[in-house]
Parts: structure tokens; sequence; C-alpha cells
């Protein structure tokens, strides 16, 4: 009779946001360099172990904040990874969750040498299979995309809709029509119009618009 593995469970977080690449806005997540074996000094998604007086919810949030300092406002369960040998001599199993958050939150990331934000296309080699779970939580985006307004989390309150297009080509990875994206969103009544403009523009400044569906986005 052979000796049972053990097992650890963890709870890992894939977050996006956009930021600037090449002078236009990316889609782009934070990592976290690893201090220790396993694959010590290799680049991970932020996660940590499960407590066991916990919720999985309560331990992604726990696990975000203390390593990149992130609460992001938008926060769902993506998956759960378990093969036998992703952990190395000890087999891990993670539950792993995905997150958006706007500019404004991704600027509050910890000012550490550890952590940083890379473009989702141009990502350094992961530890573990995280290179498989970023793919999937992107699948998951792309998806969401279609038939959501997921892609509100990534904008402040108040956004143009060149803003929200940018949000969409990003995800996408591809230019969209203005003219018929503008038609297609201001159709779907997901967003209305404030009664502002954008401020700090040299040309016509464009109307501003709100999301409809904010609360629903702050799971």
């Amino acid at each position: 009779m052979t000796e049972a593995q053990p097992v650890a469970v963890a709870v890992s977080t894939v977050i996006f946001g956009l930021r600037e690449a090449d002078g236009e806005p990316a889609l782009h997540l934070p990592l976290v360099r690893r201090v220790r074996e396993p694959h010590l000094g290799r680049w991970a998604l932020p996660g940590g172990p499960l407590a066991p007086e916990e919720s999985l919810r309560e331990a992604a949030r726990r696990n975000l904040a203390a390593t990149t300092g992130l609460d992001p406002r938008h926060l769902e369960q993506l998956y759960t990874f378990g093969a036998v040998d992703r952990g190395g001599a000890e087999r891990l199993v993670s539950i792993v969750y995905w997150a958006l958050v706007r500019t404004d939150e991704a600027d509050r990331t910890l000012d550490d040498v550890n952590v940083a934000w890379f473009p989702v296309e141009a990502l350094p080699p992961l530890a573990f299979d995280h290179d498989e779970v970023v793919g999937w939580a992107v699948k998951r985006l792309k998806a969401k995309l279609e038939y959501t307004r997921i892609s509100h989390a990534l904008l402040p309150e108040e956004f143009t809709l060149a803003q929200l297009r940018e949000v969409h080509e990003a995800i996408l990875g591809r230019r969209l029509d203005p003219a018929n994206f503008r038609r297609r969103v201001e159709a779907t009544g997901t967003v209305t119009r404030t009664g502002g403009l954008q401020s700090g523009v040299r040309h016509r400044p464009p109307a501003l618009y709100r999301s409809t569906a904010r609360q629903e986005l702050l799971t």
C-alpha cells in the first residue's frame, strides 16, 4: 500500500486591469515574484493557502491584500486546478478566482520589487501551470464580453464611448469600427448619458456616460 501524497489547498486570483503599453490601453495583470521554492524567483499569480476558518472568497481577498495590496470590486470564481504533478513534491489544488480593477484601483498596488504588472500578451515564464490558468481567465473574459456588461468594471464611474470601445479592443485584441460600436452600445441600453462632457481635450469634448449595471458588477 502506497503512502498517501500530502495535499495542499490554495486560492489564487487572475486580476485584469487596463494600463498603457506603447501608448495605448492594453490588458495587464499583476504578478508576484516567488521568494521560496518551488520555482524560486519566477513570477506567479497572487495567491496563498486557504485557512480552515475562512470561505474561498475570503481567502482570495485576504491573499490579494497581502500579496498585492489590491481589493477588487469584481471578483468571481474561475475554475479548480488540481493536476497530480502541478505542485511538485506536495500535491497542490488551487481554487482560482478572476477579478477586474479600474485604473485608479490598479494604482494602489503595493510598492514592492516583487510585485509588477505585465501585459497579458507579453508575460514572463510563469511558475507552476499559471500560464494555463491565465489562458482560461482570458477566454472567460472574452466570452463574458459578448453577453454581459463586464467591460464596465474596468472603467471609472463616468466614461466616454471611445474609452469603452478601447476596453473591448484591448480584450479582443483587434480594432472595432467606432460608428458600429456606438450604435450597438446605445441600442443595448447598458449605458446612459450623464449630461457632462469630458474635460481636458483639445477637440470637441465627447459626452460622458455611466453604466446602468454598476451594481451587477460588484460581485
